[in-house]
């Protein structure tokens, strides 16, 4: 069975994995030297630094989607909070306060199949906050949008653009069924296109198989996305998954050193599922990860700043915007 230590040290050297490659020693190597080869890869690639980002919700509810993981699905019955886009003020004050705590970068994000009659809304919010805020880099989450949606975005200041791909293609019209995989895709490469470094990941615990994750990893590390945000399941009240039964531990901790194995300089970022580990998931940035996302999170608590702060100080990692050398070299941070 491959020795997982000198795949390592040859993916630091410069190979990478492909699609098609024997990969499953993965699913059989012990779970420790996985994930101490993954810590390796990412202090290799990627030094020290750890890049944090927050979010607020900008709009909230009554989406047209029918991803069966989303509280905010009009298809669903999770008796959420609903209001229409934030009022801009009130979004210039949080990513005030959240400048001044220590997070490197601010997005707003929306329900909804994209921003329809809100656009020009979001293009001011992201031009003030932008302003208010020169510290901040700033990205969006705002669904499928144009080409000129893109690149209005792009001039009113947002440097990255998130849109995850949730799972893999064989998967995918297994949780959702309003728009395809394809359409991910093709979005993904039009904020390419329009300079937006890109963030897209997806969630684990759906009932898919290892080969979907896997083949999830393979699709981000070919699109060169450079921020991949790996969400756990949280099974809520009201969607189709909430009686899903939860992923283990080791599942996730196997899953983060994967993902790093096959996308060695990407920021491999944590987003929803935390608070399944002790410790603010202090093991999961020992096992690949050097991102997150902190502070309050749309659906799910996360850990707060001034926690996260304390516990990268305590592991020698430095808070610093960026932290792969992919996205230094495209100069996109």
């Amino acid at each position: 069975m491959t020795d997982v230590f000198t795949l390592a040290e040859e993916i630091i050297k410069g190979r990478r994995l492909k699609r098609g490659e024997d990969v499953s020693f993965f699913l059989m190597a012990e779970i420790g030297n996985l994930q101490k080869g993954a810590d390796r890869i990412r202090e290799g690639l990627c030094g020290s630094r750890v890049e944090l980002c927050s979010i607020i919700n900008g709009r909230s509810g009554r989406c047209s989607e029918d991803c069966k993981f989303c509280a905010q699905s009009q298809h669903h019955n999770t008796r959420i909070e609903e209001y229409p886009f934030l009022d801009i003020k009130t979004m210039i004050e949080d990513a005030k306060e959240h400048e001044k705590k220590g997070v490197h970068r601010y997005s707003i994000v929306t329900a909804g199949r994209n921003l329809g009659k809100d656009y020009e809304k979001a293009k001011k919010a992201y031009r003030e906050i932008h302003r208010a805020c020169p510290g901040l880099k700033l990205c969006a989450s705002h669904g499928l949008l144009s080409r000129e949606e893109f690149e209005g975005l792009k001039a009113a200041g947002v440097t990255r653009y998130h849109e995850n791909i949730e799972t893999s293609k064989r998967n995918f019209p297994n949780i959702c069924t309003t728009h395809t995989y394809e359409d991910k895709i093709e979005k993904i490469k039009l904020a390419k296109e329009a300079g937006f470094s890109v963030c897209s990941g997806g969630i684990i615990g759906m009932g898919e198989t290892w080969e979907d994750r896997i083949d999830m990893a393979f699709s981000l590390a070919e699109l060169e996305v450079d921020s991949i945000p790996i969400n756990v399941l949280s099974p809520i009240p009201g969607t189709p998954y909430e009686k899903q039964e939860p992923v283990t531990q080791e599942d996730i901790l196997r899953t983060v050193a994967i993902f790093r194995y096959i996308n060695p300089a990407a920021l491999v970022r944590m987003a929803a599922g935390r608070s399944c580990f002790p410790d603010g998931g202090r093991v999961l940035f020992e096992s690949g990860a050097n991102a997150t996302i902190t502070g309050d999170m749309l659906t799910t608590v996360g850990n707060t700043i001034e926690e996260d702060l304390k516990m990268f100080a305590g592991m020698n990692l430095s808070p610093a915007c960026g932290g792969g050398v992919n996205q230094t070299k495209r100069g996109k941070l």
